[in-house]
C-alpha cells in the first residue's frame, strides 16, 4: 500500500510498474478514471492516440501558412 505525502507524492510499487510495462523516465499522465481512482498513461501512447486527428478539415485552406509567416 502507499500514501500520499503531505507533497501529494507516491511512491509505486516496482511490481506493479513493472506488470504494467512502466520503467523509471517513462512519461506519464495522470488521468481521473472515477472517484478515488486515477490512471497512468505512457506519454507515447497518448501520441500515437491523437497522432493524425487534425487532417485539412481542421484549419481553413493557408491558415498554417498564414501562422508560420508570422514566426520569427
Amino acid at each position: 500500500m502507499s500514501v500520499i505525502s503531505r507533497k501529494n507524492q507516491v511512491t509505486l510499487p516496482v511490481e506493479a510498474l513493472r506488470a504494467a510495462g512502466l520503467e523509471s523516465g517513462d512519461d506519464v499522465r495522470v488521468q481521473v478514471v472515477g472517484p478515488g481512482r486515477l490512471e497512468l498513461v505512457r506519454a507515447e501512447e497518448l501520441v500515437q492516440e491523437f497522432a493524425g486527428i487534425f487532417d485539412r478539415t481542421v484549419y481553413p485552406e493557408g491558415y498554417l501558412e498564414e501562422l508560420r509567416r508570422e514566426w520569427p
